[in-house]
């Protein structure tokens, strides 16, 4: 089937059935597809005044399948317009997926580099592809393609695992990080070298890991943020170090210095960038202002999706639009300034003091709920937060101050998630000290998902799905925990989108 047919086929299939998807955990503000199987972000890019975001996609059924690439732009990262597909499979190097990769611009045409993915004679290829566009929705791959292929890669990596490339341009050359894995398992991230975004040649391995990180790396991005080089990759099953690294897949920073002489990026430290259940594959981009955003999938792998399970039409969702910063040498997250452009306050009140007797906040915690508290813990040991109770079952935060530990956990809540992980895993925790005993929280709710910012630099997030509608929140203390602060509010977009 031609590229056209093949587009043509998947846009007419999405345009006829959308209207059929069950909207019962639809979100309101979180960019999703229109119908079918959603996961990694994909060629976030600023382009023409406007954010594009790319995302690996499924239009025919609810479950991952051969990939072709979503699309969608927004003036704000908040109001989205659904735009035609931007790459089907349909070309002998692509046939079975076009995989994950990353937009950049020249002279004002917009490329989008991905994997291509085919068999032959029952071996698996995954080589870099590349597609361009005049006016940004309309694609056409290269006659070039594959511009990155088995003899580019030689022997520094298996041709089986070789994707995701993320693109960059430094001093005149553009550059493109791949991921892979050795001999022994272990992920490592490839550079390669062009001037003109069609020849390649292989560069340096730039980062090589060990048997502690993973045993393969995906989705890499790089950038420079406050003075310090970031890297970050999405390990599949590295090994649980303290409170990190629960999930069978995770997302890892290293922050450090790139040495462009040697092509070899020195990392000085890593961590998981989101401490949740549910978050995988972050991509980022710098817009016109300079501010560094991330946006990630808000799901996980080999999870249960009860979405699909109850024949919805669709799975997957991404995350808020998060602003970064390096803050202590490890990646600081919060909301980005377009999600309060959003928010509409309620009401407020202060000096509120929380004991052992549960206290009721407030009745009516919906689909599109804000809270946010500012806790005094000098003279408190913990705080619950019990979020949409019906009856005994809620969401949790809690914060257990000698720990020094913050917890999100959706146990018992909902359709039942299961997953690869060995043991069930219905809840995450995360280490975060106190700044002068206090603590600063704002949680997000979509209809489905909440996400939890922690003294504006780290992050839970994880999705539910009620069985039930729960709306109630309530606060409870061991000890006398002080609200200096608390705000209540709600996401209100406008109807309309630009």
């Amino acid at each position: 089937m031609s590229k056209n047919k093949e587009l043509a086929r998947a846009n007419y299939f999405i345009a006829e059935n959308k209207t059929s998807v069950v909207m019962t955990y639809r979100a309101h503000y979180h960019l999703m597809a229109p119908i079918g199987w959603i996961n990694d972000p994909n060629g976030f890019i600023f382009y023409k005044n406007e954010y594009h975001l790319f995302y690996q996609f499924y239009p025919y059924a609810s479950q991952w399948g051969p990939m072709h690439w979503g699309h969608a732009k927004s003036k704000d990262l908040m109001h989205w317009i659904d735009l035609p597909v931007a790459l089907a499979p349909d070309q002998a190097y692509d046939k079975e997926g076009c995989f994950s990769g990353t937009a950049i611009e020249k002279n004002g045409r917009l490329y989008l580099m991905y994997t291509g993915v085919s068999s032959q004679n029952g071996r698996t290829y995954q080589q870099q592809c590349m597609a361009v566009s005049e006016d940004g929705i309309n694609f056409t791959k290269l006659s070039q393609n594959p511009i990155i292929d088995e003899s580019d890669l030689a022997d520094k990596g298996s041709i089986q695992d070789f994707r995701d490339p993320k693109l960059f341009e430094h001093e005149d050359n553009y550059y493109a990080a791949l991921v892979t894995k050795d001999a022994t398992d272990c992920g490592k991230v490839l550079l390669f070298r062009s001037q003109d975004l069609i020849d390649w040649s292989f560069y340096s391995v730039m980062l090589q890991g060990n048997k502690d990180q993973g045993v393969m790396w995906e989705c890499p991005d790089f950038f420079q943020l406050d003075g310090k080089d970031v890297l970050i990759v999405s390990p599949v099953n590295i090994p649980k170090r303290g409170h990190e690294f629960d999930n069978t897949s995770s997302s890892l920073a290293f922050i450090g210095t790139m040495d462009w002489q040697n092509g070899c990026f020195q990392a000085e430290n890593d961590h998981e960038i989101d401490g949740g259940l549910d978050f995988y594959a972050p991509q980022t981009v710098q817009d016109s202002s300079g501010r560094r955003i991330l946006m990630a999938w808000m799901q996980m792998w080999g999870r249960t999706m009860p979405t699909h399970d109850l024949g919805h039409k669709w799975a997957g969702s991404m995350t808020l639009p998060r602003e970064l910063a390096i803050v202590d040498h490890s990646l600081a997250q919060k909301p980005a300034s377009f999600v309060y452009e959003n928010l509409r306050i309620a009401r407020q009140g202060q000096n509120l003091i929380i004991t052992e007797d549960e206290s009721l906040l407030m009745e009516n915690f919906s689909d599109v709920s804000y809270l946010q508290f500012i806790v005094d813990f000098s003279e408190a040991e913990s705080l619950t937060i019990r979020l949409a109770i019906n009856g005994s079952s809620s969401l949790y935060v809690k914060y257990q101050k000698e720990e020094k530990v913050l917890t999100l956990d959706r146990n018992k809540f909902g359709y039942p998630i299961t997953g690869l992980e060995k043991k069930p895993l219905s809840q995450r925790s995360i280490v975060t000290p106190l700044k002068d005993d206090r603590l600063k929280l704002e949680i997000f709710r979509d209809t489905n998902s909440v996400e939890v910012f922690a003294n504006d630099r780290q992050t839970l997030t994880t999705t539910f799905y009620e069985t039930e509608k729960g709306h109630g929140v309530s606060l409870q203390a061991v000890g006398k925990a002080k609200i200096d602060l608390v705000k209540i509010g709600r996401i209100i977009l406008s109807k309309k989108a630009n």
